[in-house]
């Protein structure tokens, strides 16, 4: 009789380890499933002007508005001929001196001269003391 008991309660811890391993694969692949989604957004309505004929396809025939924005893509439907669900055109950036003391990086040497510092395309601010005062600007994309 207490084989049976034993043998039972294995069994018992068995199922209970079976059924908490399938939940932990449920979450994970919940999880990962999130993961691809990718949350993109839609772009800025700027970057979805230009040459309609020279819009590169993003997504497949009969994808709805809000499909292909959801995508990361532009939608106009307003000229026959051409994809209505379209890449956006890719930003601009620009070069610009970091507020951010944090990310500048060294573009001198210690005691260089704001016109030696501009000299070398570089960024020049004398404050605050201990951090580089000359340093590389860094590229943003510009709004719209």
């Amino acid at each position: 009789m207490q084989n049976m008991g034993a043998e039972l309660a294995y069994q018992e811890l068995e199922a209970t380890m079976e059924q908490k391993g399938v939940w932990i694969l449920s979450l994970i692949l919940i999880l990962g499933l999130g993961a691809l989604a990718d949350d993109k957004k839609a772009p800025p309505e700027c970057r979805c002007h230009g040459d309609p004929k020279a819009r590169v396809n993003c997504g497949p025939p009969g994808i709805t508005p809000q499909q292909c924005r959801d995508a990361g893509c532009c939608f106009s439907s307003e000229v026959a001929g051409v994809p209505w669900c379209f890449a956006p055109s890719p930003p601009k950036y620009k070069k610009v001196c970091p507020s951010e003391v944090k990310v500048r990086k060294n573009c001198g040497y210690p005691g260089i001269s704001a016109a030696a510092c501009e000299e070398r395309g570089c960024c020049f601010e004398s404050r605050p003391p201990a951090v580089p005062w000359c340093f590389f600007h860094v590229e943003v994309a510009e709004e719209c």
